[in-house]
């Protein structure tokens, strides 16, 4: 079964990407965040994932805020999150300071 979830890129990912949204079919269950991040990793330039994937914890936080239907993922099951057709996924860059 597919699963197609819309996802909206923000900012930095935007503009990587070239896209400021578009459709992410998922084929394996359970259709979980950690799989939509790794097929926007593949689809993308190496650019894209390396704004999005920190290279010491090889994930996306804490280079985004991943939001599903509106809620930060760390207050649901973390990069688990179990995604449903029609969810709405927002990656958010989050600016690091130095």
């Amino acid at each position: 079964m597919v699963i197609s979830v819309k996802v909206r890129l923000i900012g930095v990912f935007r503009v990587l990407s070239g896209k400021s949204k578009l459709l992410v079919e998922l084929e394996e269950k359970p259709a979980i965040v950690r799989k939509m991040i790794q097929k926007l990793v593949e689809e993308f330039s190496p650019e894209f994932k390396e704004a999005l994937i920190d290279p010491e914890l090889k994930g996306p936080q804490p280079n985004a805020l991943i939001l599903v239907n509106g809620k930060e993922i760390s207050v649901l099951e973390g990069m688990k999150t179990e995604l449903n057709k029609d969810d709405e996924i927002v990656l958010i860059p989050v600016s690091h300071g130095g």
